[in-house]
Formats: C-alpha cells, structure tokens, sequence
C-alpha cells in the first residue's frame, strides 16, 4: 500500500467523512488535580502487541504508542496470567477482571460461535469465501460481568461501543452485555449478529456504504521508512510458508479478492479505527454526563505476526503503523471530546513466539515441534476396542478432554489411562511436562508460574483431565506459521498502559496482570464491581489513590 494510499484513509476519507480535526502529535490531556469521572473510557487491545516492541522500536515511534508509553501509567512487567493465551481468552479477560476460569472462555474454537445468533446482514453468509465462513457469533459462553456492566449498575445510560476486524476481539471485551459490537466481514462489510441487532444500524450502513475496505483493492504496502531503517531482513523464506514473503505485497485488483484478504494488511487497523470514530459520533459517546466506553482491538499485528513472524521487517513495519493508527484514533477523540474526562487503556491479548527455525537455528538436532499424533492415536485406538469413541478421549493443543462417565460406562479406569498417557507424553521430543489437572491445585502456584497459569486457565465444570506443556519456543506438530498459546513468557508478556488525568506517568516495574486492568479502570470511574474478581486495583498508577 503506498503512502499517500494510506494517507487517504486515515486522513482524507475519515475527516471529510466525520468532520474531524488532527491535532498537532504531540497533543495530550490535560491532567487536572482531582480528575471528575471520566466520560470515555477507551480500551485499546493490540492483538499480539508483545511489550519488548516498544523498546524495540522506540526511537521510530512517533504516534498513539509514543504517546501512552510515555505519558502513561506503564506497567512493563505485566502478562496474562493463564496458559491459553489465544485471542478469545485473552479478550475475555481484558475488562472482566477475571481469568478464563472464571470467564468460560478457554479457547478459541470455543469461543463466541453461536449458530443460533447469524449474521444481520442479508446473504452475508451465503456470500462469503475463504477458511472462515461467517456462522453467527454471540458471547453465550461467556459467564459473568465486564466494565460496562457495573457502570450501567451505577447509571443506566452508559453505553458501550466495541469494534474490532474479528467477531471474538469485539464481543468478548463486552461480555455478555448487549451493546454496540461489530465485526469485519470478508466481503467489506462490518457486521453484527442477531444477539445485538436484528438489521444493522443507519450509521453502521453509511459506513459501510463508503467502501473503504474496497477502495483499498490494487494497493500496495510498502515500508513506511527508507531501507536502512530496517535491520531486519526482508527475504527469510520460513516466513510465509516461503511465499511473497519479501515487500512490497500487494492486494489483489479484485475487490472481492481485495476484501477477504484485507485483515493481512496493516490497513484492517485504520478502517477499524474509522468505524470506531464514526460510531463515537454517530452514538454520542463519551458527552457525558454518564462514563461511556470504546472498546477498539486492532488485529493487523496479530495477521502480520503470524504470516511473518516478530523478528520480521513486516512485523516491524506494522508496529509503526499501528503506532500512527492509534495516534488519529486519540488526536481525533480528544477533538471531539473533553480530554481531560477521557481515560485511555491499552493492552494485547497476547504475545508471541519467534519461528522455531529460527530460534533454534545454531542448535543442532533440536526439536522445533512435538508431535503427540502417534501417541493420542494409539490411545484412541485401543480405547475404541473397549467401546470408548473419540469424543470421550479427545486431545487438543495441550489439553486432554475425557468423558468420565463414559470410561465409567465402558469399565475403563479412567486415572489409569491418565496416568500411562502422561508418562509416555514426557518422553516425546519437545514436551516439558504432562500435568494432571487434579494435581495442579496442590502445585506451588506462586513459585510454579505453568502451574498457575493452567490453574488460571481451566474452569472447574470444564472436562480436562491433564494438560501438556511444550518445551520454551517449541511448536506443534504441522504449525508452519508463527504463533502463541503457551504459558510461557513470550507468550504471555504484554503491556499494560494507563493514560489519562487520574494517572501518574511512568514506567512501574511491579508485576501487573491483564486481569488487573478492569478494577483499575473500575476505579477511576467510581464505580464498584459487581461480582469477586481475580484482577487488583493498581493503586500506584492513580495521581490520588481512589477510595474505592
């Protein structure tokens, strides 16, 4: 995508659009002694956002990111703090407060579809090409309250917005509640689901009529800084699955083609942002005298990371992008509202880990990938001998699902099989440890962070008997793109940033948790959770600590 191309849909489009206004880059709220309540609060999830990009990258950032990394409440030892760090879980946790096993969602192939709430948008579904064809979405699974709930409790005209390329990135951040949620669909198009509406909204339909994901289609992305600004090679053939991984990449002229590949792109984030803009408007966010919230989680960094992993020049050059992306979202916010009554939070769903290939590649012999197929099939084959079908022996990315009452029905013990399953599971190359979930709650779970995190990850009601967790930097068996989803540190290392008046700038360098972000955010707003949560008020983040 060229830069004036890009230009044109972050400044051009959206302000002749909307009306707004860029501030000067450096602009900021102002930080009055005692803040009121903040009118908006803004919550910003960058999907894969690993926190040591910021260092990494600082000298060149010069937008949203600079921004509240140095203005803000930076917590840099913060992680989500459960060993699924997939997207689902890792928006649940975002602005409940709790972790998986208190929020239902644990993965993300079980995460928000719903069959029984399709699409609003007529033959959406039917129109639809490509890996992932759009079945409905809903946050039935999830259990328990968000942010927005407990302002609502506290005044009913709170309103909520949340935005996002993927269906789980915007409803999971809401929960349950039945706000303002909205979602890309590949032919162009944001979309919703009859759990919030039964047609799409006016502003919503405007928006979607400038096609702006269409106007995209025949573009390049090239990089935004000259050659020398980049150390990182631009020609490592692991990357891509060893196609077109060297710039520029181009969208396809075929509009059809163009839309349902755009969420690769680094400009998904600025139509997103340009949704989310139009519908703070459009909805009134944010005028008060009520506390307001829009959610944002922006997903280009998490495609981008995954096609071409995080020591990449793309990867690199999407972190800038998201950088200035962020930047209009908050210049054009504190335009339209009061900054100093907007509060600003900023997380990532999770981090990520660097190819195998390329972290083990002056190792000889090592193993890049465990392969537990063999042995699950093995198992699964003998337990079919005994009338066991494989739903009530089901193994799926380091968890073990069993159906007890089955192995009851069939005379099978089940602890035994458990347990010759484990054994033989630590001697496949690239496992660390094989865990019965029933001996995780005995664990030192403060000094044995794996432990805890499955602990943290797991509810109680939910049929996983062990769980398997993979040497440092090890992959799966058959994943050749870059990924996450491990307990481990690089995966679930992110950033926790505060910003806004109530805040005290700086780099804090005490452990925080994701899971600490919605009590602190309660805080500011004066507002009191509605249920027991896993998540700390971060007193040292407040200018004056709050009462509650």
């Amino acid at each position: 995508m060229s830069r004036s191309l890009t230009a044109l849909v972050l400044a051009g489009t959206l302000a002749a659009a909307s009306g707004i206004i860029m501030l000067r880059p450096g602009a900021h709220p102002s930080a009055p002694a005692a803040p009121p309540a903040p009118t908006l609060v803004v919550f910003i999830t960058v999907d894969q956002l690993r926190e040591d990009y910021f260092d990494r990258f600082a000298a060149q950032l010069s937008g949203g990111l600079k921004r509240l990394a140095t203005g803000g409440a930076f917590f840099v030892n913060a992680y989500h703090d459960h060993a699924t760090t997939e997207t689902a879980p890792g928006h649940s946790v975002t602005m409940s407060g709790r972790f998986p096993a208190h929020t239902g969602i644990v993965r993300n192939n079980a995460g928000v579809q719903d069959p029984q709430a399709p699409l609003v948008s007529p033959g959406l579904t039917k129109r639809l090409a490509g890996p992932a064809p759009a079945t409905g979405a809903s946050p039935f699974r999830f259990r328990g309250s968000t942010l927005i709930d407990w302002l609502r409790v506290k005044d009913p005209r709170s309103r909520a917005l949340s935005v996002s390329r993927k269906d789980r990135g915007a409803i999971l951040p809401l929960g349950r509640a039945k706000q303002e949620v909205y979602w890309y669909a590949p032919d162009g198009r944001f979309t919703t689901s009859t759990y919030y509406h039964d047609t799409l909204p006016d502003w919503v339909r405007r928006f979607n009529e400038r096609r702006l994901p269409q106007r995209l289609a025949g573009g390049e992305w090239t990089p935004l800084l000259p050659d020398s600004a980049y150390p990182e090679a631009d020609s490592v053939a692991v990357e891509s699955e060893g196609k077109n991984f060297t710039f520029p990449h181009r969208l396809p002229a075929d509009t059809a083609e163009a839309t349902r590949l755009l969420g690769d792109f680094p400009q998904m984030d600025e139509v997103t942002v340009a949704l989310a803009l139009e519908g703070v408007q459009s909805l009134g966010l944010g005028a008060g005298p009520q506390t307001d919230v829009l959610a944002v989680s922006l997903s280009s960094t998490d495609a981008v990371g995954h096609r071409y992993g995080m020591n990449s020049k793309e990867l690199h050059d999407q972190v800038l992008r998201v950088d200035r992306a962020i930047g209009v979202l908050l210049d054009s916010l504190y335009r339209l509202r009061d900054s100093s009554r907007v509060v600003v939070a900023l997380t990532a769903d999770h981090g990520v880990a660097p190819y195998p290939e390329l972290h083990f590649a002056r190792e000889r012999g090592a193993t890049l990938r465990a392969d537990l197929t063999p042995l699950v099939t093995r198992y699964a084959e003998r337990l079919a001998a005994r009338g066991l079908d494989s739903s009530a022996f089901d193994f799926e990315t380091g968890m073990l699902f069993v159906d007890r009452a089955a192995f009851a029905r069939a005379g099978v013990s089940v602890d035994s099989v458990l347990r010759a399953f484990a054994s033989e599971a630590r001697r496949v190359p690239g496992v660390l440890r094989a865990d019965m979930v029933r001996a995780l709650a005995s664990a030192d779970t403060v000094r044995d962070a794996i432990a805890r995190r499955w602990v943290h990850a797991l509810p109680a009601d939910l049929p996983v008997a062990l769980v398997v967790t993979l040497r440092p930097y090890v992959y799966w068996s058959g994943v050749t793109y870059a990924t996450h989803g491990t307990p481990h540190d690089y995966d679930a290392h992110v950033p926790v940033i505060f910003y806004g008046a109530p805040f005290r700038p700086g780099r804090y360098r005490r452990t925080a948790r994701v899971a600490d972000m919605a009590p602190t955010l309660a805080a500011a707003a004066g507002v009191t959770p509605t249920e027991r949560l896993d998540g700390r008020v971060l007193r040292e983040a407040f200018r004056e600590v709050p009462s509650k």
